[in-house]
């Protein structure tokens, strides 16, 4: 990079030599000889002068001196008035952000080259950066002047130009000075439809869109921003507005995806999917098409269809194969196809769904038996983030535990815990495996310190107000907790449950019958169906009591705490 500065510094010196400032040597022919100086010395000191001044300004800038670079390209462009030095100077003093100086040279420089896009253009960007938006007007209007044959694009590279300036009012009223005299173009229009809605003036910049599509009626991206407008206080009037456009454009297809995503937006299901149909008919090997199709299908439940448009985008250049996978994946296991499931989650091996993936096909090792398996895998998967990290160690842990293996689901937990103490998803997991092990002050100090970090953890606090009520302790302060998480999430059925317990404990029968009746309508889970059997029972309505356990343990053979309950109360 110095030799290149280096480099463009002597070329700058040696064009100074044999142009402007060399012919001063050439003035002099007409004196007498005896008083003409030496035009070679002449030149040649110049050439020393000029040199030295470059590299000083160069060698300046590259140690890191933006003053000293400055000022001394400043005055060698002052006193040379060279339009490539001018230039120089000019970018020298921008980098420095000294816009005073930046802009002085700047119109030196057109001043000595009234005719320079470039000088006038670097006018034009230091007026942006030193935020003087009153004085940019002119010469933005003489760019559009200068370069007719592009007017229409260069009206729309307005927004872009001033898009980081921060006063959008100022903005507007800019590229509604500079943008008005060309109201007989579209993209005059556009650009102050952009520069309204960038300003919050939604109305105007609506207007402004419509003009712009009265004068270019199949101009796509006016109607699809005229849409987003529409959106923000109508869907529906969006949508009809996309759906004329369509319909006189068949062949709009940035539109019609748009329409298409807004029927999915509002549930419209069918009608999302007539639009995509076409778009794919259209476009049959378009990625970015096969994608929303695909999960379209699956969302309506047509499997087949879903299937075979994920099995078609891993034939095309489609990016994320891993989340291809990943869906297919899913779509075998859910048909109970475990090779076949296995095999897709073994091949998505980056991305948002890796870890799902991984844990699925541990999940998927332990139906078979294979334990050990499934767990290494866990174990020697490595997440990305802290929050990959958690959510492995939380499946590791859901797999010890669904294999009997409580106290080494713990370990896992605790081990995580030292990594990430204030874990939220990690502590609570850690407090109910622990209740599993019959560790009641571990539940309490995870689910305490749970609380201390989030106050509002309805969850949490529901944990900890049952654990108390279920071995009948500190009931007013178990009372209390439930209460408040119920007041958190008040259609829970399982707050629902461990109020209706502690109102049992409370020896509150009625209330808890309730509570617990209540709890069972909204989730029919064997645990409250154990909670209301014995409540029924204590109440001596022991047939309902028998009955409602009899037909909770059909359903649900293998749950321990119902199992319990029908032991207990077994006639």
């Amino acid at each position: 990079m110095l030799l290149k500065r280096i480099a463009a510094a002597l070329t700058l010196a040696l064009g100074l030599t044999h142009g402007g400032y060399g012919l001063a040597a050439g003035d002099a022919a007409a004196k007498p000889a005896s008083k003409r100086p030496n035009p070679q010395a002449a030149s040649e000191d110049l050439l020393a002068r000029t040199v030295f001044q470059a590299l000083v300004g160069e060698f300046a800038l590259q140690r890191g001196d933006a003053k000293l670079g400055s000022d001394a390209w400043t005055d060698l462009a002052q006193r040379t008035r060279d339009p490539k030095v001018l230039a120089r100077a000019t970018e020298v003093a921008g980098q420095a952000r000294q816009f005073d100086r930046a802009l002085e040279l700047s119109r030196l420089w057109l001043e000595v080259e009234p005719d320079s896009t470039q000088a006038r253009q670097s006018q034009s960007s230091l007026l942006i950066l030193a935020k003087r938006l009153d004085e940019l007007a002119p010469q933005l209007t003489q760019l559009l002047e200068q370069d007719k044959v592009n007017l229409g694009t260069n009206l729309m590279h307005l927004n872009r130009m001033l898009s980081r300036h921060e006063d959008k009012k100022a903005v507007q009223s800019l590229v509604d000075r500079v943008a008005s005299p060309y109201d007989k173009l579209p993209e005059a229009h556009f650009a102050m439809a952009q520069a309204a809605a960038n300003a919050n003036d939604n109305l105007r910049a609506l207007n402004e869109t419509e003009k712009a599509l009265q004068l270019r009626p199949d101009w796509e991206s006016a109607a699809l921003a005229r849409a987003q407008l529409q959106s923000r206080l109508s869907i529906q009037t969006a949508i009809d507005s996309l759906d004329r456009f369509v319909n006189a454009n068949p062949t709009a297809r940035d539109a019609r995806m748009a329409l298409a995503r807004l029927f999915i937006s509002e549930k419209r299901y069918d009608d999302a999917r007539r639009h995509f149909d076409r778009l794919i008919k259209d476009n049959p090997d378009s990625p970015e098409l096969i994608y929303p199709v695909a999960m379209l299908a699956l969302q309506q439940g047509d499997l087949n269809t879903g299937r075979s448009q994920l099995e078609h985008l891993l034939y095309t250049d489609f990016a994320d194969k891993s989340s291809i996978h990943f869906f297919l994946g899913q779509l075998d296991q859910e048909q109970n196809k475990a090779d076949a499931a296995a095999e897709h989650f073994r091949q998505v091996t980056a991305g948002e769904q890796y870890v799902a993936a991984r844990s699925r096909l541990a999940q998927l090792l332990l139906q078979q038996g294979k334990i050990n398996e499934a767990v290494d895998l866990l174990h020697n998967t490595r997440g990305g983030t802290a929050t990959e990290q958690s959510q492995l160690v939380l499946a590791e842990s859901q797999i010890l535990r669904e294999a009997g293996r409580h106290t080494d689901a713990y370990g896992v937990l605790e081990a995580a815990l030292k990594r990430q103490p204030d874990n939220p998803e990690l502590l609570y997991e850690a407090a109910l495996t622990a209740e599993r092990i019959g560790q009641p002050a571990a539940l309490e100090g995870h689910l305490k310190h749970l609380l201390s970090l989030k106050p509002d953890h309805a969850h949490a606090l529901n944990a900890l107000g049952y654990s108390w009520a279920d071995r009948n302790i500190r009931l007013p302060e178990a009372n209390a907790l439930i209460a408040r998480a119920l007041s958190l999430m008040p259609e829970d059925p399982f707050i629902m449950d461990s109020m209706g317990w502690v109102l049992y404990r409370q020896g509150k029968l009625a209330e808890a019958l309730k509570t617990l009746e209540q709890a069972y309508r909204i989730k029919a889970d064997p645990e409250i169906a154990a909670h209301l059997g014995e409540v029924l029972w204590v109440l001596n309505r022991k047939d309902e009591a028998g009955r409602l356990l009899k037909e909770a343990a059909k359903a649900n053979p293998d749950n321990e705490v119902l199992g319990a309950a029908v032991k207990k109360f077994r006639p």
